[in-house]
């Protein structure tokens, strides 16, 4: 039989067997319905194509090729006045395969214009593919880029280049040394487990280090490398970091991260994307320098109970410093919900999240994410209200957005009474997507569940509700925030989940939950606790192809809920990725 090419979420797809096919489909068909980040299609699920190869259901301001798939984001820096956007894309289809590097850039991170591949499949170090990694600035303003290639042997091997002309702010064309691969999969490493090579950094004795994303012995792993000229690399004797919780590490970042104000408070990140899950997990803790460890704060052995960058459809996420505004710059990829068959009719599949600025909470306990100040910048018709009263069972129309399929909104929700709470069971913790489907927005509670309905048709038949719901937990409250498209499109056969997870918010001071949502057609970006929280939802209503598209806030609780303030724009559209040739 001839190997066939299968779509993929992988930073870094590996060829598989026919057997492993068979397994991959009995392990993750269920009821007719497959996690978009976990699916494998043999054969076209839809048998005819209808709505979702409409137009309405590509984004405004999101980021995403004019055609083709697309997955992780790569590489991204800013360099000489620009910033740069590489991604993992097929030139060829909208379904996983030969992949090379796509290439943008931009001046507000929001508004890009797309350049030639950076990328292609050209040697033998690369041949089968020009997988993930990371883009770092040696001194001085010297840009290289080291990337995984799959080799003419389907092993996974790291791969350097060089921009050709460095006086070229757009960086329009790059180069590989005849010396690829730099590193091999040798000794215990899986040829086929070995891959998304992490920005470097320098240490005390000036040597470079940067980290692999790999499995050691059923072991997920930061594999550590070190370098004096960037090129000739020695593995260190031990991991930056691994544990016995979780298989292969993909797409691994590494940084410091300072809370707002003095900044005194630093810790350091690793980040990991679990393929068992097809999610985005960090640690905080402190990197010890002097035997080039990373120790977290808390050791935990079971990846459930792991801090999520995102509760939603996230993963692969990549960020750099962005040098101009002082900040760490977030992104992350979001594919699709629908079918393989369905991305093929409508020839595109996969966008990327609204860069996100993160930093550390003052409290020194968790990340805080929030879209990047620049995405205001398309705001138009402000709509502001405040002082609403959400009874039991209210559902509240915002009429003033005449059109909610391409919006911003903002609002803050003022609790009267924690007193009707209900109990929280500690096992939730461990399932909290679970707990959103079990206990859904339409089910009545103590103090909620209670939030916004987005993307909702006429009659609410459509509708994705994100919404939070409080629970006590001995002498402290617990936030459950959840994200649920199961009634997001009357479409079959998509994937449409409830997400969910808690948030670190103290409820018993503030009072207030604040929520924040990114509208953007196919595409709902939730912020909930001033960034405490994330969850990014990937729905297609029905109701965006036949006519409108409403917002409204409801409440299911027991107790009063008090909308202090509410605030939505319509969102004009960005810019992206329009045929404009720059030539160095």
């Amino acid at each position: 039989m001839a190997p066939l090419d299968l779509p993929s979420s992988r930073c870094a797809a590996v060829v598989v067997s026919f057997v492993f096919l068979f397994l991959y489909f009995s392990l993750f068909f269920e009821n007719g319905e497959v996690e978009a980040n976990q699916r494998v299609f043999l054969y076209p699920q839809s048998p005819k194509v209808n709505s979702i190869v409409s137009k309405q259901y590509r984004t405004a301001y999101h980021f995403q090729p004019p055609k083709n798939w697309i997955n992780d984001p790569n590489g991204p820096m800013y360099y000489k006045g620009i910033y740069h956007l590489f991604y993992q894309y097929n030139p060829n289809g909208s379904l996983w395969g030969d992949i090379i590097w796509g290439h943008s850039v931009s001046t507000d991170l929001i508004n890009w214009i797309r350049l030639e591949p950076a990328l292609d499949r050209t040697t033998p170090s690369d041949n089968n593919g020009c997988w993930s990694g990371s883009a770092t600035i040696l001194a001085p303003d010297s840009p290289v880029i080291l990337y995984t290639g799959s080799d003419s042997s389907n092993r996974q091997v790291q791969n350097i280049a060089f921009p050709v002309n460095l006086t070229d702010p757009y960086l329009t064309k790059w180069t590989k040394p005849a010396y690829n691969p730099l590193i091999e999969p040798v000794g215990d490493l899986n040829s086929s487990e070995f891959r998304d090579p992490t920005t470097g950094w320098v240490g005390k004795d000036n040597l470079w280090r940067i980290a692999i994303g790999a499995e050691l012995q059923g072991k997920g792993a930061a594999i550590l490398y070190k370098s004096k000229d960037f090129v000739h690399w020695v593995r260190a004797k031990d991991p930056l970091h691994s544990s016995s919780a979780s298989g292969m590490w993909e797409c691994p970042d590494f940084y410091p991260a300072v809370a707002e104000g003095d900044g005194s408070e630093t810790k350091y990140v690793l980040k990991m994307s679990l393929t068992e899950t097809g999610m985005d997990y960090y640690m905080l803790g402190k990197y010890e320098e002097d035997r080039d460890a990373f120790v977290p704060d808390n050791v935990v052995d079971d990846y459930r109970l792991w801090a999520r960058i995102d509760f939603g459809k996230f993963y692969a996420s990549k960020s750099f410093f962005d040098p101009q505004k002082h900040r760490r710059v977030l992104y992350g990829w979001s594919s699709e919900s629908d079918s393989a068959s369905d991305d093929v009719a409508k020839g595109w599949a996969g966008i990327h999240t609204i860069p996100r600025t993160i930093w550390l909470d003052n409290s020194g306990k968790q990340l805080l994410q929030w879209p990047i100040e620049e995405v205001e910048s398309l705001r138009k018709d402000e709509v502001h209200l405040q002082d609403i009263d959400l009874n039991t069972g209210a559902v509240f129309e915002v009429k003033e957005l005449k059109e909610a399929s391409q919006a911003d909104v903002e609002a803050e929700f003022e609790l009267y009474n924690l007193e009707r709470a209900e109990p929280l069971d500690p096992n939730w913790l461990l399932d909290p997507q679970k707990l959103c489907e079990e206990q859904s927005a339409s089910a009545p509670g103590g103090v909620g569940p209670f939030g916004l309905l987005l993307l909702a048709s006429d009659d609410l038949v459509e509708h994705t509700a994100v919404y939070f719901k409080v629970y006590r937990s001995q002498n402290s409250y617990m936030v459950l925030m959840c994200s649920d498209q199961r009634r997001s499109s009357s479409r079959p056969g998509l994937y449409k989940p409830a997400y969910g997870g808690f948030l670190d918010v103290d409820l018993q001071k503030e009072r207030k939950i604040s929520l924040r949502t990114l509208i953007d057609h196919s595409v709902i970006e939730s912020f909930g606790g001033g960034g405490r929280g994330c969850i990014t939802a990937r729905v297609y209503p029905e109701a965006l192809c036949t006519g409108s598209t409403y917002l409204h806030a409801f409440n299911n609780g027991s107790t009063t809920v008090k909308i202090s303030t509410l605030k939505a724009w319509k969102m004009r559209r960005a810019k992206i990725n329009e045929n404009i040739s720059i030539r160095s």
